[in-house]
């Protein structure tokens, strides 16, 4: 098996892997379907789908701090199943609302919160356990096929959402037995974390009840220069620069004069180029800090040579390589955050880093949206890649003026990890 696959020799990670594969081919499915049961509910109103992904997401920036704490107390494993039901059970009310005809708005927006709510207790869960699957070495690797998988899904699940709900009809229905198809989805990760074999998971000790667990862990990510680096540039990044959506869209109509079909192939371009990216990140042993602020950097960079692109054409072609830099940075900082932290912390740690990477979305789009009614399409693209590049050029310079700017590679990690050998237990199948 080629190297960029080798995470796959484990069979814990490879049924992990498949279940969250099929998982996510459902989940895009359904923001396709979602979407549009909102614009056939409200008279094609875009409002409403604002609204929509807002109560969806806002569930992870108020509780990611208590998850995070949730997930370093509960075996990762029990309560990712526990999730994942959470995750079915509003989605399959959605479909069978919409399948009998029944659905009102209001019903969309108030499951899309349930959603959320319990998508962020799941994300920190999910993305610690992982270290808890495979070795040391192959953690790199397998975050980046995690990232694979999640982009194969992301150029799959649109796909055949918008086949089956032509297939279908077009209606509210059609967008019903959709919804509902990812809510049978979640069943996938559910057996597989079923099966898993738990002498072969290692688990950290759980941390034991007790007050101030949510103070402690920012205090512990306070006291790293290296993590607060890291937490600095994914927020520069995810607060300006990664607004593809909106600023591909105003590109595509208001720059070049597309229509929808030119705005859909540029998203798909961007697929292929994240897909690359995450297929180069998997074939990575060790990840330092100035991998993440460099693709960061270069990120930024081609974001402002986008906004400057003379023709569609261009600006089509630069679309995979900018999905490849974004990729190479969140797979760099997701990476070297867990290979980093304590075991006991990780859950906290990722929950914050979860936090402080979506969260800067809903105060940094309104400003770029902003720009772009101000200054024009462009702007969007040419403001977000330089505040990008400039958030990162600052945090750099502020951590190398703390005197902490020591390269952490994974042989070190190693060394520290087997001097806290007394933090592991690894638990049974049944815990």
């Amino acid at each position: 098996m080629s190297p960029t696959f080798r995470s796959l020799h484990n069979p814990n990670y490879r049924l992990y892997a498949g279940g969250n594969l099929v998982s996510n081919v459902g989940t895009w499915m359904q923001r396709v379907a979602q979407d549009w049961l909102v614009l056939l509910l409200t008279a094609n109103s875009a409002a409403a789908i604002g609204i929509t992904t807002g109560l969806q997401f806002l569930p992870i920036l108020l509780l990611s701090p208590f998850a995070g704490v949730i997930a370093d107390r509960i075996p990762k494993r029990r309560l990712l199943q526990l999730t994942n039901v959470g995750m079915a059970a509003p989605a399959l009310v959605l479909g069978l609302l919409a399948v009998t005809g029944t659905v009102q708005v209001w019903h969309v927006y108030v499951l899309a919160f349930v959603l959320g709510a319990a998508s962020a207790f799941d994300a920190p869960a999910r993305q610690s356990f992982v270290s808890e699957m495979v070795d040391p070495d192959d953690l790199s690797n397998a975050v980046g096929l995690n990232s694979a998988g999640f982009n194969v899904a992301r150029i799959v699940g649109p796909a055949v959402a918008g086949l089956s709900i032509a297939l279908l009809g077009g209606g509210v229905v059609a967008t019903g037995w959709v919804i509902l198809a990812n809510g049978l989805t979640y069943a996938a990760p559910i057996l597989a974390l079923a099966r898993l074999d738990g002498s072969r998971l290692h688990s950290p000790a759980l941390v034991a009840r007790g007050p101030g667990q949510v103070v402690a862990g920012i205090s512990y990510v306070r006291s790293r220069p290296d993590l607060l680096l890291i937490l600095a540039v994914v927020f520069s990044a995810g607060t300006f620069g990664l607004n593809f959506q909106m600023t591909s869209a105003l590109m595509a109509t208001e720059v070049f004069d597309k229509g929808p079909t030119e705005y859909g192939l540029l998203g798909t371009f961007m697929a292929f180029g994240s897909l690359a990216g995450s297929l180069l990140a998997a074939g990575r042993v060790r990840v330092r800090h100035r991998l993440v602020v460099g693709a960061a950097l270069v990120f930024g960079v081609l974001e402002i040579v986008s906004g400057l692109a003379p023709s569609y054409l261009t600006f089509a072609l630069l679309c995979p390589v900018l999905g490849l830099a974004a990729l190479t940075m969140m797979t760099g900082a997701n990476t070297f955050m867990q290979m980093n932290t304590d075991a006991g912390m990780r859950g906290r740690v990722m929950a914050l880093y979860l936090m402080v990477f979506m969260g800067g979305t809903p105060l940094g789009a309104p400003i770029i949206g902003w720009v772009g009614e101000v200054f024009g399409a462009r702007w969007t693209l040419i403001a977000g890649g330089a505040m990008t590049v400039a958030g990162v050029l600052v945090a750099s310079a502020v951590y190398l003026r703390t005197g902490h700017h020591h390269v952490v590679v994974w042989e070190g990690r190693r060394a520290r990890a087997a001097a806290r050998s007394q933090d592991f237990a690894p638990v049974s199948s049944g815990r």
